[in-house]
This record gives structure tokens, sequence and C-alpha cells, in this order.
């Protein structure tokens, strides 16, 4: 017997990472800029192309690690300009995106018509035509090297103060969350993974990821915490 609320992944072939390629090298990447209320902390490297450095609103001690852009207008002294890693890395994105989106024969099919607070999730590959909401925390719970996959066709929003947790030993390295729409994490709010978007990411105030942000659009920050998962 299954507690209520738990979802079971039983595909005979578990998925397998998605394949981030240089684009794993980045905490956050955007094509059209990152915006930020003062002070966000971000651990890793940061990249935006193909939009000028002026479009990165960060400042040198909100990074722990390099800030990449295409051209010498992006925050000073910190900047470095490599246009050609960030177009691998952009076009890595894309790839990404499209393999965690092109993945077939999900565990669950639009598994709590979209909300899935409160649920407990099993590795798998997860399903939805609509948009999703986490309206409180929800548990991915597994080993370390399990994989989860969430493919969303609208948008994904968490709620205020919520929660994504891991337990059993579960990797955030090991969890890729794709969403056609823009992605918004709430205030206060916790997240685990990679965020694969074909449009924006927003974070709101003091919210946390232990992740990455790769958008085709805009990131846009407010005093928020980033570090990546662990790639051990």
């Amino acid at each position: 017997m299954l507690a209520a609320g738990t979802s079971v992944a039983s595909a005979a072939s578990p998925p397998v990472p998605v394949a981030l390629g240089s684009a794993g090298n980045f905490t956050v990447l955007s094509k059209s800029g990152v915006t930020d209320v003062y002070k966000s902390s971000i651990d890793g490297d940061v990249g935006t192309s193909p939009i000028t450095g002026a479009a990165v609103r960060l400042t040198c001690g909100e990074v722990n690690g390099n800030i990449y852009t295409v051209d010498a207008a992006g925050p000073l002294p910190c900047s470095v300009t490599d246009s050609t890693r960030l177009t691998a890395a952009v076009g890595d994105m894309q790839a990404a995106y499209n393999d965690a989106a092109g993945r077939l024969m999900p565990d669950e099919l639009n598994l709590g018509a979209g909300e899935i607070g409160g649920l407990t999730l099993n590795p798998g590959l997860y399903t939805w035509t609509s948009n999703v909401s986490i309206s409180h925390d929800v548990t991915l719970s597994g080993g370390p090297d399990d994989v989860w996959i969430f493919q969303v066709a609208g948008t994904l929003n968490e709620a205020n103060s919520a929660s994504v947790t891991l337990t059993g030993g579960a990797q955030a390295k090991n969890v890729f969350w794709q969403s056609a729409g823009a992605v918004t994490i709430g205030t206060a709010a916790h997240f685990e993974g990679t965020i694969l978007s074909k449009t924006m990411i927003a974070m709101k105030t003091r919210a946390s990821i232990n992740g990455r942000l790769l958008a085709q659009t805009a990131v846009t920050l407010q005093m928020n915490t980033l570090v990546p998962p662990a790639t051990r």
C-alpha cells in the first residue's frame, strides 16, 4: 500500500540525467540579462549572451565566481569577456532544454492536475500539459544516483515559503525542471535542481536554490541565495 499523495515511478528504464554540457559550468545563464535587487549571493559563474554585458545588473561582490559577458560592458572590475565560451554554453543550454522536453513515456502524466504541493515524488519522468504549482512543500525521495525530470508545458510556480526537499540521499544535480513557460520561485521559498526555462526565471525576495537557473530569456533576482549542486 502507498501513502496518499505518493507517486511511484515504474518505468522499466529509469531516466538518465539531462546532459548540460558547458551550460553546467554556470549557476546562472541567460540570453537577455540578469536583474537584481541587492544583495544576492551567488556561488559559481554567471553568464549572459547574446545580450550586452550592460544587461547584467549584479555587482562583483554578489558573485563568488566569474561574470562572463560578450563585451566589456559587464560589471567592473570582475567581468570576463568571452563570447566564444558563452556561445557554446547557450547552445548547450538550448540542447539540454530540448533533451529534457523530448523525453518520452512519462511515469506520471498530469499528476495532481498540476498541483504537486504536499506530495512525495519518487524518481522518474513527470509530464504536465498544463501549468504546475507547488503550493506548499514537496519532497523528492530517492537515492544518490536517482533522477527526476519534470516536463511542464505551461508555467511553474512555487508559493511563498514553500520548499522542495530532497530525502534518502537524492542529489540536486540529478533533478531537472523543464518549463515552456515562466518560472517563479516565491518569497522565502527554497528550490532544488536545475531549471531549464524557455522563457524567464524569477526569484522573489530571499528565495534560495540549490541548483542552476538556465533561462532562454531573463533571470530576475531579489536578495537571493544561489548555490550550484554538488557534482559528486
